[in-house]
């Protein structure tokens, strides 16, 4: 069975939070993404990596963060990409 190690969350806010703090109570890496307005934010301070894009629907920009990071799983989080057709 492949073991997962790295889980990119693609979202921000409190739901970003509850996947950052169910993941690190399973020992998996995170990595998080923000927009330059939410560098502040809890999701960006609680993620092991953060990683800039310049909109959470840039869903180009997002899967290659992911890939940059070395992620094996992404979560869409609530909204944004998890409600997008395109």
């Amino acid at each position: 069975r492949r073991q997962l190690h790295t889980l990119l969350v693609a979202n921000r806010g409190e739901i970003a939070v509850r996947i950052l703090r169910a993941a690190a109570e399973l020992d998996v890496r995170t990595v998080a993404v923000y927009e330059p307005a939410d560098e502040a934010s809890l999701h960006v301070a609680l993620a092991g990596q953060a990683l800039a894009v310049p909109s959470y629907l840039d869903t180009h920009r997002i899967v290659s963060a992911a890939a940059e990071a070395g992620c094996d799983m992404l979560h869409p989080g609530y909204g944004f990409l998890s409600e997008s057709a395109g």
